[in-house]
């Protein structure tokens, strides 16, 4: 059990780590867009919620693919379970808000970064 503990433990660190280089990868590219919206007048706010909603966006498009896919492929491990239906709500919510708060604080650190590019400098950049 620990060692699956520990594995669990890992995937979401990965899936942490990925989603975090995705985001920041896609800030690096939006630069430029990003620099217009504060030209224009966009709030610092504004620009950490747009990055944030792309992060919520691509986790919920995850949840919903994998939540199904995990209450299909239980049978398989119902054996495996000793005290927890194969289906457990309490489990599967346990997981869902726990992905969520990883994804946003994984994808806080580019918003943050994103939200304070100076305009000019994000303006002039290729």
């Amino acid at each position: 059990m620990r060692l699956l503990l520990a594995f669990g433990a890992f995937a979401l660190l990965l899936a942490s780590i990925g989603l975090h280089g995705l985001t920041s990868y896609s800030v690096v590219r939006r630069t430029r867009e990003i620099g217009v919206r504060f030209a224009l007048g966009a709030r610092h706010v504004d620009v950490v919620w747009l990055v944030l909603r792309q992060v919520i966006g691509i986790t919920m498009a995850g949840l919903a693919i994998g939540v199904p896919a995990a209450i299909a492929l239980t049978r398989f491990v119902q054996a495996s379970l000793y005290g927890v239906e194969p289906a457990d709500p309490t489990s599967l919510a346990a997981a869902i808000v726990v992905m969520v708060a990883v994804a946003v604080v994984a994808g806080f650190f580019p918003a943050r970064r994103a939200a304070r590019l100076d305009p000019l400098v994000a303006l002039r950049t290729e």
